[in-house]
């Protein structure tokens, strides 16, 4: 909590004022999650302070709130082409994302529960950046994200707008974006290192490898190509529903179940 709370500081979040006559504070709460690996094992515990968003009114606290977000359909469109091109695809997370994002709206929030100030416990948080929870959070990020990339030689796709390109010649660097999660991957794996680098100066990033786990998929790379699967999410369905503990069949047919060729019914009329 207080690591959180020193996001806050470093990036100049909010300032501590009087509630003006008019607007009203938005609440804020702790929300506490174990971050797991593909295989389920904890690596990180993570608190993060939210704003009670679901108090926001529409047109008196934000306006536009729209945000890409990319779809499954294009991530494995991702795999597949990085699987065909044969390099390798890595993976950053950027720390307190959503704090990056600035916003235009005057907005106030409450003190963190837990963590009020002693001295000025009446006071409220303005806010200068984006904080979670807050419906224009997800689009004041992907503005700062997006921008800082255009600005830096990228260009955005045409349909795919969470997918960044930028072209050296015969060489291509892929970037796609999930919220505060990318994976990337190049022709030549300098421009992935100099794509870090870049990253690094900007925003606060942990560099996490070769891509294993994204978005319920667990990600194989070989050199004979790019493997995925879902066995984890099964599991957890599995666990979710009581059936962790079934018998599991080797087949899911009846055994004894005659199957007959294609080539057999060829020669059969169908009558509509």
């Amino acid at each position: 909590m207080q690591e959180e709370l020193l996001q806050f500081v470093l990036q100049n979040v909010w300032d501590l004022v009087e509630l003006p006559k008019g607007p009203r504070a938005i609440g804020t709460k702790w929300i506490f999650k174990n971050k797991k690996d593909e295989r389920g094992i904890v690596i990180k515990n993570k608190a993060r302070l939210v704003a009670q968003g679901y108090t926001q009114e529409e047109g008196i606290d934000y306006e536009e709130v729209f945000a890409p977000v990319a779809r499954i359909r294009a991530i494995r469109l991702f795999l597949t082409y990085t699987s065909f091109m044969k390099f390798k695809v890595y993976q950053m997370d950027v720390k307190s994302a959503f704090l990056y994002g600035k916003i235009e709206d005057e907005l106030y929030v409450c003190h963190p529960p837990r963590f009020e100030n002693p001295k000025y416990p009446d006071r409220v948080y303005k806010l200068r950046k984006a904080l979670y929870g807050l419906h224009q959070a997800p689009r004041a990020w992907y503005d700062t994200l997006s921008t800082y990339l255009l600005e830096n030689g990228f260009e955005r796709g045409i349909i795919e707008k969470t997918l960044f390109i930028q072209r050296k010649k015969k060489d291509i660097l892929l970037v796609q974006i999930y919220v505060d999660d990318i994976i990337f991957g190049s022709t030549k794996d300098k421009f992935c290192r100099d794509f870090e680098g870049l990253m690094h100066k900007r925003f606060k990033m942990s560099s996490m490898g070769e891509l294993t786990f994204f978005l319920g998929l667990q990600v194989k790379q070989k050199k004979d190509g790019i493997f995925i699967s879902q066995s984890k999410y099964v599991q957890y369905i599995l666990n979710k529903f009581g059936f962790s503990d079934s018998k599991a069949p080797s087949t899911p047919m009846e055994t004894h179940k005659q199957i007959t060729s294609d080539l057999e019914w060829e020669d059969v009329d169908v009558h509509y």
